[in-house]
């Protein structure tokens, strides 16, 4: 969908247009509004840009300015009332988020405070969700359902403080939103992950096709396999399916396929359907076909198992997809430009992060983000492969080592991992790493032994890898000290580091070895309780 937004004129800050130029398809002018102190003093004019009930923000001919609303007299329709002040937020971006997610949870957020919602359409794409208190309105929403690319334009056109997108932010998108004052995207404190979700590849059922590997799926989407029987023994070409080229995880999975191949281009063969319903509905009826269905939304289709060339497999579940091991997993994100927004939003975003939204989000179809305990017994399938891709290096007296220290731990779906080829821990990660911060303060883990243990590729010498594998759970400790301040007394925090003892994916591919550098949070009942 082509989206427009509106920009001004006398626009001057150079920076900020080109911005602006780069991502708008289309111009629409807005009316100005003036602003004038009370003593007559000052006076400006500019595009409205937002109000948090003190401060109003608008896009002036200097940039944009900050201006205390109480001080000042306004004209103009876009000005803002000063009695019955209703914070106001809007909303653009991807539209599962924006659909079905994102107002469940704004439901639940104004029931928690014993509000209730009301829904107003206003056309195929836009909506206001109101949370209403006592008869009135507390708060007001505006939806506009589109894109995760849409939303981003938004935010950087000001016409958006809440961008929804299920795949992350692009570098260009990332360096628009900060020549437009608004901060770095990339940080927890601006980019939110409310829950998960997953790219999963299937096909029509009944064709006995039920596994594929990540280097064939890979080079199907390149254009370098047309036939099943170059994967499987079937003699079928192979067509290849997507959702509409607009969406997050599309996008996400394109991104994904041109990173791990070095590539540029994809087939050019490839259909974009304008709905997974279209999409399912397809692949149901077309043998051969090949698609990528969010891991809540499959239906009938028949899901593939990534199996890599090295004998490991990777199964769409739902504990893969909280650990991340799953290679196509793609997080829900919220993502706030740095600038004054109304208090509101502050309680928002905490109440996302809480218990009572994750299991919203759970109920929405997707995968929320509460730790849970995976037992020694579910990872019969991990020590297999620890045992089959055991090398020269790692002997059985290691295996024996690592079953001793994790078999009186259990291990929590909270893992770590880092940004390709650098010591900082990704976008996921951080966030992980405060959700576990927080759990601590709230007690969730008192009279536990917590240990943080490393885990490496299998690139170069084993020792090394085990010294590496410890360090980055040192890292990990470290930064969760730092968001503590302390310990606390009833809870211990260890590090231990197994190197490339315990495999997720093979080390052919860069992605595997990015999976298996990883630290995971195992625990145990203190001693002492």
């Amino acid at each position: 969908m082509t989206h427009c937004w509106t920009l001004w004129t006398q626009f001057k800050n150079a920076a900020i247009f080109a911005a602006f130029f780069m991502c708008a398809p289309c111009i629409v002018w807005a009316d100005e509004i003036t602003l004038r102190s009370q003593s007559g003093e000052t006076e400006v004019s500019g595009v409205f840009i937002g109000f948090d009930g003190q401060f109003l923000q608008l896009m002036s001919a200097y940039g944009p300015l900050t201006l205390d609303y109480s001080k000042m007299d306004c004209e103009g329709a876009d000005c803002p009332a000063k009695d019955g002040y209703v914070p106001t937020l809007r909303v653009s971006g991807a539209s599962d988020m924006a659909e079905v997610l994102l107002p469940a949870l704004l439901d639940a957020f104004a029931r928690s405070k014993g509000y209730r919602t009301a829904t107003s359409i206003q056309d195929t794409t836009r909506f206001t969700i109101t949370i209403i208190a006592q008869d009135v309105p507390f708060a007001r929403f505006i939806f506009d359902a589109t894109s995760a690319e849409d939303g981003f334009a938004d935010l950087v056109a000001y016409n958006a403080d809440i961008v929804l997108s299920t795949r992350f932010v692009r570098a260009d998108e990332m360096a628009q939103a900060s020549e437009a004052g608004l901060g770095q995207l990339d940080t927890t404190a601006q980019g939110r992950i409310i829950g998960l979700d997953a790219l999963v590849p299937v096909t029509a059922t009944g064709q006995g096709l039920y596994q594929m590997s990540l280097q064939d799926l890979i080079a199907a989407f390149r254009g370098e396999i047309t036939n099943w029987v170059d994967i499987h023994d079937i003699d079928v070409p192979l067509t290849l399916h997507l959702g509409p080229d607009d969406n997050g995880q599309t996008q996400g999975f394109i991104d994904f396929i041109k990173r791990l191949s070095g590539a540029e281009t994809l087939a050019d063969t490839i259909t974009y359907h304008s709905s997974a319903q279209t999409l399912k509905e397809t692949i149901s009826q077309t043998p051969g076909a090949l698609g990528m269905l969010p891991y809540h939304d499959i239906g009938y289709a028949q899901p593939l198992t990534l199996r890599e060339a090295c004998g490991l497999a990777s199964v769409p579940q739902l504990t893969t997809l909280k650990t991340e091991d799953y290679p196509l997993t793609t997080p829900l994100f919220v993502y706030i430009p740095k600038r004054r927004m109304p208090p509101l939003l502050h309680e928002v975003l905490a109440f996302l992060s809480s218990p009572e939204a994750q299991l919203v989000v759970r109920r929405a179809g997707f995968v929320d983000q509460g730790a849970i305990p995976i037992s020694l017994d579910d990872q019969g399938q991990r020590f297999a492969n620890a045992i089959l891709a055991a090398g020269d290096e790692t002997s059985l007296e290691q295996l024996q080592e690592m079953v001793r220290v994790l078999a009186p731990r259990t291990r929590m779906s909270t893992s770590f991992r880092f940004e390709m080829g650098a010591t900082q821990l990704n976008t996921q990660s951080r966030a992980h790493l405060s959700a576990l911060a927080q759990a601590i303060r709230d007690g969730a883990y008192a009279g536990q032994d917590l240990m943080l243990i490393g885990f490496s590729d299998g690139q170069g010498a084993a020792g090394a890898n085990r010294n590496l594998s410890k360090a980055r759970a040192t890292a990990v400790r470290r930064a969760l000290i730092a968001l503590l301040g302390e310990l606390p007394d009833d809870v211990s925090l260890a590090v231990s580091g197994l190197g490339e003892a315990l495999p997720m994916a093979c080390d052919d591919t860069e992605w595997g070895r990015e999976t298996n550098r990883r630290v995971e949070l195992w625990v145990k009942q203190s001693v002492s309780q």
